[in-house]
């Protein structure tokens, strides 16, 4: 235990170094560690004070998630909290990098707390479903008051080291080395003792709040309308409320009972298998993480429109430099001012610094010569989704890009293997799909063709990663695993409108089931346009004999493309993305009912969710059976952050196996024999349905 967490005198200061890495997680060892080394100081009469640091690159960033849905063995955090807090010697806790979770908890039950400019502090635990479990929502209001720990605890967002000097967190920044001047800190306060430091002995922040009691009332009205359907943040609430109407013991116990009521929630399960799951996309069989990959330093994107630009943007963000090529100067000086206009538009909220978007801009140049991309490392299309297109290009890259550069395509739903045939090195193509807005939007399916080597794909996944992306591995197929399960969605989104429903009831029963925002304002959002062209190119090979609703084809017929024409299941007004319900497009779909010879009739919110999700659920499941994806937690990660799935559900197929697969197969076998073709149940969900097996059985078994 002494490796992990080691005690030493510095003059008349004790020194307790957590040396756990990579982020001196407080696993057992080091929870014993602590213990022992603050009896070992507590007993140094010659140590005046104490000062609490981490060795590497952190202090303590939480939990060890190692020992993550196993039960805690002691010493439990409480407990050692409580003997830094009522220690007869000032400790100072010094932060570096991190504090977070169970780390600031440690922080807060030290007398004083000093950090370097860079240092950032939180409690993250309701993004995994639960809430600070060793104090946090008892010390944290006492400290800075209720609503910015309410704030804090409820977001779980960090807060850099001068923010949380300005809210009371922090004591003093420190310039220079850290230690060095958490010991002079605690030369200061070595006299002092710890009179009126101990948190728990605070009333003054929490004074205002226990005389209005409509502040909790206010603030769980909020957050219901900003975290629909989620659990932990109303019983963060809780937690807080018990801070300031309970004596601090009893409201310690009555955030351990809330936190053992969440850390066997279904909600808390499906954020901790999102986390894991995250991760878990990063192991590739027959790519092991000492792959040697290719150095990318340059990069090149063509096509400077929505997509391509907010790609270069992503590279520039990342440092590395980027040509953006286009086939008119027109067309590049729309695109590079959209960027421009971007980076501004940051700039203007404050989230980035004047500096540093002249920088990124400097890093983007553009183009009307193809030949440029002759010096990047990396090459990625972002043409017009039409195959005739990207085979011309990939096949003129060829022959300009230069030996070993990976050529990258940006397609959506394109046959992957077919634009590497024109190339005389398919084994360096390989498919990135982005999402719009690439700048933003964190996914990124990484496309292996049937010839892509497997130094290219161990390069994409860790040019993935430099880009602030979350990448996954997926096979080649039309519309590979995102786009070719929401085809299945929107198909029956589209179908519910035919028989009863509206654009707007469907999209709210969506987002009151937790989705970020549904299938019709999604389309308007992302472009109906870009789909249309997809369906024209299909029309020729489409079976005659399959139901098909023209309902899209039609409103992009009358120009009606979303947000961008201010018209598409919507209508918007100028200047505004809020979708408003358009009676033009109303009487379309009753139009459209009446043509077919559908009965129109009241649809169930239920059957919206059950038709829309379990469509979903199918297709996942024929995906896995044909190897597309190599996980049903790939499939969860590419609908969590790609798609706006709520990640208190996990993801569909983990939402799927909390349902349970017999109930999601008896309904999916209702809906065929209901509905036809398209509902023919995946045989591996009738198989697991019977075998009384999960999806996730699947995952554990890879390993």
């Amino acid at each position: 235990m002494a490796q992990q967490v080691r005690y030493e005198r510095r003059g008349s200061t004790g020194v307790i170094t957590i040396d756990n890495p990579p982020v001196n997680a407080l696993s057992k060892a080091v929870r014993q560690g602590l213990v022992d080394c603050v009896m070992q100081g507590l007993g140094d009469e010659a140590a005046k004070a104490l000062v609490v640091i981490g060795a590497g690159r952190t202090f303590i960033a939480g939990a060890d998630i190692r020992e993550f849905g196993q039960p805690l063995e002691p010493p439990d955090g409480n407990f050692i909290i409580a003997g830094l807090e009522t220690a007869g010697k000032p400790i100072i806790a010094a932060i570096h990098g991190t504090a977070l979770g169970g780390g600031l908890e440690v922080a807060l039950g030290c007398h004083y707390r000093v950090a370097v400019p860079s240092a950032q502090v939180g409690l993250p635990e309701v993004k995994l479903g639960l809430l600070p479990g060793a104090g946090g929502t008892q010390r944290l209001p006492r400290l800075i008051g209720v609503k910015p720990a309410l704030d804090m605890i409820t977001i779980g967002d960090f807060v850099r080291a001068g923010k949380a000097k300005e809210l009371g967190i922090i004591d003093e920044i420190v310039e220079g080395d850290l230690l060095e001047g958490a010991l002079r800190f605690a030369e200061t306060v070595a006299g002092r003792g710890t009179a009126g430091r101990r948190i728990r002995e605070r009333e003054d922040k929490i004074a205002e709040a226990r005389s209005n009691p409509v502040l909790f009332q206010e603030y769980r009205a909020a957050v219901r309308k900003r975290a629909r359907g989620q659990e932990s943040p109303l019983r963060s609430i809780d937690a807080v409320e018990a801070a300031v109407t309970l004596p601090f013991t009893e409201g310690l116990k009555r955030e351990r009972e809330i936190f053992q009521e969440l850390v066997t929630s279904t909600q808390s399960r499906a954020l901790i298998h999102a986390f894991f799951a995250e991760r878990e996309a990063m192991n590739i069989p027959g790519v092991p993480p000492d792959t040697p990959t290719r150095p990318i330093k340059t990069a090149a994107v063509i096509g400077c429109g929505t997509m391509g630009g907010g790609i270069a943007m992503s590279f520039a963000n990342a440092g590395i430099p980027v040509t953006v090529v286009e086939t008119s100067s027109e067309a590049l000086e729309r695109g590079l001012a959209v960027i421009r206009g971007n980076y501004a538009a940051t700039v203007a909220k404050g989230r980035l610094e004047p500096a540093a978007m002249d920088k990124r801009m400097g890093l983007i140049k553009g183009t009307l010569e193809l030949a440029a991309v002759k010096e990047a490392d990396v090459v990625v299309e972002a043409v017009f989704e039409e195959m005739a297109i990207k085979k011309d290009l990939f096949a003129k890259l060829d022959r300009l890009a230069k030996p070993g550069a990976v050529l990258a395509t940006n397609t959506s739903s394109l046959d992957v293997n077919a634009i590497a045939a024109e190339t005389a090195r398919p084994q360096d193509v390989i498919g990135t799909h982005f999402f719009s807005p690439a700048n933003v939007m964190r996914l990124i399916e990484i496309v292996r063709g049937a010839k892509t080597g497997r130094d290219v794909i161990a390069t994409t996944m860790k040019l993935a990663k430099t880009l602030a992306k979350v990448p996954v591995l997926v096979g080649v197929c039309e519309g590979f695993v995102g786009n070719r399960m929401i085809f299945q969605y929107i198909r029956e989104a589209q179908f519910l409108l035919e028989e009863g429903a509206l654009p707007w009831q469907v999209d709210k029963a969506l987002q009151d089931w937790g989705l970020a925002m549904g299938p019709f304002a999604m389309s308007d959002m992302a472009g109906n346009d870009v789909g249309w062209r997809i369906r024209k190119q299909q029309a020729p090979t489409r079976p005659n004999d399959r139901r098909y609703s023209h309902l899209a084809d039609e409103i992009c017929e009358r120009g009606r493309f979303g947000q961008k024409t201010n018209a598409g299941w919507y209508r918007y007004e100028k200047g505004s993305r809020a979708p408003l319900p358009d009676a033009e497009i109303e009487a379309l779909i009753l139009a459209e009912s009446k043509r077919l010879g559908i009965e129109r009739r009241p649809i169930a919110d239920e059957e919206i969710v059950k038709r829309t999700i379990y469509a979903l659920v199918n297709e996942g499941a024929r995906i896995l059976e044909e190897g597309i994806a190599l996980r049903a937690s790939d499939i969860d990660v590419i609908y969590l952050t790609g798609y706006g799935f709520p990640a208190w559900r996990g993801g569909p197929m983990f939402y799927a196996d909390t349902v349970g697969l017999d109930k999601v197969y008896a309904d999916v076998a209702r809906f065929h024999a209901a509905q036809g073709y398209f509902w023919r149940p995946a045989p591996l969900l009738e198989k697991l349905a019977r075998e009384g097996r999960r999806f996730s059985d699947l995952d554990s078994r890879k390993g």
